[in-house]
């Protein structure tokens, strides 16, 4: 049976995470994973943790839950921990505040799997997000869509994929942490390393053709934008040259003007 590690990174979230441990909670497939790495927080958020661990164990079939409670040197160090003990097949980071789009979101993914032998299972297994607010409402569709096909090099056009609807082969996952040199955008990174792995192990990408997560709108990245955008470039420059980098930023500042 294929399982599923969802991995979830935390700081003070008490104010999110009950919708994404309700929503792990929610999902009617039963081969699930749970990792919360926290930074030790100093709100209710762990509180909010042990109780979700207490609900679990009286479920009819429990998740299995594993709490990562220390320091660490920001997001994506803390993603990198959750690599690090990830258990799953695939493995799929659902930050607080994030939800999965329907309780059936890991079942319909893993009934869309099952014709694949286990050694030639597609490196990533994506599809499309829902932005919604701190209520979780629904706000709109992700404007940047999921493409038919998706490949290294459809990150030229941004971030097509949001990182919460990318699901990861874990055992490729593991071999390429995040780059901790990038601060905001070391997800952009990761996706595309993985995507050119993929390539080179001869290797499906798979497209659900679903709406996976609904996404909170104000994640770290939104926060920083700048900063963000910053990295991204110079990250889309080491992958494909400052030819192509600088193009691709030149069409999103016409992007954005449109947009507006």
């Amino acid at each position: 049976m294929l399982r599923f590690t969802v991995a979830t990174v935390t700081f003070n979230a008490g104010q999110t995470i009950r919708r994404t441990l309700d929503s792990v909670s929610a999902q009617t497939y039963d081969a699930v994973e749970h990792i919360i790495v926290d930074g030790c927080s100093r709100d209710t958020t762990i509180s909010q943790v042990q109780a979700y661990v207490e609900r679990n164990t009286d479920q009819r079939h429990p998740h299995a839950i594993v709490l990562i409670r220390e320091p660490d040197d920001g997001l994506y160090d803390a993603m990198n921990k959750a690599l690090a003990a990830a258990k799953g097949d695939y493995i799929v980071f659902l930050n607080a505040g994030d939800a999965f789009h329907t309780p059936t979101t890991l079942a319909d993914i893993a009934a869309q799997l099952q014709g694949y032998n286990q050694s030639r299972l597609p490196a990533v297994v994506y599809g499309q997000t829902d932005l919604v607010d701190l209520q979780g409402r629904f706000l709109r569709h992700r404007r940047l869509q999921a493409p038919e096909r998706l490949t290294a090099r459809s990150f030229l056009s941004g971030m097509l994929v949001c990182h919460q609807s990318f699901y990861a082969r874990t055992d490729i996952a593991r071999t390429l942490p995040y780059d901790l040199r990038y601060r905001f955008s070391a997800d952009y990174d990761w996706c595309l390393r993985l995507l050119r792995q993929a390539e080179r192990r001869d290797l499906r990408v798979h497209n659900t053709r679903l709406t996976l997560t609904d996404y909170l709108a104000e994640g770290l990245t939104t926060a920083n934008h700048r900063r963000s955008l910053i990295e991204r470039l110079r990250i889309m420059a080491r992958h494909f040259g400052w030819c192509r980098a600088l193009l691709a930023h030149a069409g999103f500042v016409v992007r954005a003007v449109v947009l507006k």
